[in-house]
């Protein structure tokens, strides 16, 4: 019988890479979603809404790992509504999950909650470990509440990872899906004067690293899940255009990026906070990276323009 991992809210982008990647290591994959997805074969999907109770739990009985993937995009307008739903979305995940553990007779083995490096605010050009103080705007206070639910979790039985993300690069979803249409229209410039630093993972390591943080029982803690090697904006869009065959297209000056932004439906703070993060503790593990450099890691995903 195939060790079962649990994916909650695994319909989306992550999820649509990583549900296949853990059933080509010979996992069984059980996907909590809202609405059913693209997900096909041997992963199986489960209902749940994110915050109550319900037949999900009867698979998270005996599953050798618990993945939780939930939380209302940051990339869209931060009203007051949004605030509360990218808030509670990422709060109420954590809580029902940590609810529904206990209840196990056999409790999974590990819980790996998946965060974000956007806890760290704006660093400037500071280099960001897993020790690096947070930040005081409001992604990182939805950050500091996201973990504070999961380090509340009482779960002895349990092992707890909590990975803390970069931008996830890959081609069919997430930020560079955005970046990459509109360097497609040559209005892939640099966005204000370019300097703050991308934290960024091609969702390969990302699900290599997941996997990591399953197999590998003396993983515990906090990890930042970025590439080794974080780029300035100007060095990203740089990069964006080359894969993509743009020599060249006009730097986007900070108020026309807070325009672009509003009428886009986002926050140009996303765009303009920096944030230099390294992955100190997978170093220190020896993790290697299959797409250290930016470079390469946009050969990849883009590799017949």
């Amino acid at each position: 019988m195939k060790p079962r991992i649990i994916l909650a809210g695994g319909s989306g982008f992550i999820g649509q890479s990583l549900s296949p990647f853990l059933v080509s290591k010979n996992y069984e994959v059980v996907v909590l979603t809202r609405d059913k997805s693209d997900h096909h074969g041997s992963i199986r999907e489960a209902h749940w809404d994110g915050k109550t109770l319900g037949e999900w739990t009867q698979f998270v009985n005996g599953a050798r790992g618990l993945v939780n993937l939930t939380g209302r995009s940051i990339n869209t307008r931060h009203t007051p509504e949004h605030r509360r739903e990218i808030v509670d979305s990422r709060v109420d995940s954590v809580r029902i999950l940590g609810e529904a553990i206990p209840r196990c007779v056999q409790p999974p083995k590990v819980f790996v909650q998946l965060a974000g490096v956007g806890i760290y605010g704006d660093k400037g050009e500071r280099i960001c470990d897993e020790t690096t103080a947070p930040g005081d705007d409001f992604v990182s206070e939805v950050c500091k509440k996201w973990e504070a639910a999961f380090d509340s979790v009482d779960s002895p039985n349990t092992r707890k990872v909590l990975l803390r993300l970069g931008v996830v690069l890959g081609r069919t979803g997430g930020f560079l899906h955005v970046l990459s249409r509109l360097t497609r229209w040559f209005l892939g410039g640099q966005i204000g004067n370019g300097r703050q630093y991308i934290s960024w993972i091609h969702i390969a390591d990302l699900s290599r690293m997941i996997l990591q943080a399953i197999d590998q029982e003396q993983l515990t803690g906090v990890f930042n899940a970025t590439a080794p090697n974080p780029v300035t904006n100007a060095e990203l869009m740089h990069e964006l255009r080359h894969a993509l065959h743009r020599p060249w297209s006009p730097p986007v000056p900070e108020f026309a990026a807070r325009t672009g932004s509003w009428l886009m439906g986002t926050e140009a703070s996303l765009a303009l906070v920096s944030q230099r993060c390294v992955p100190k503790r997978f170093l220190e593990k020896n993790f290697e990276f299959e797409f250290p450099n930016l470079r390469e890691a946009l050969a990849n995903i883009y590799p017949n323009q």
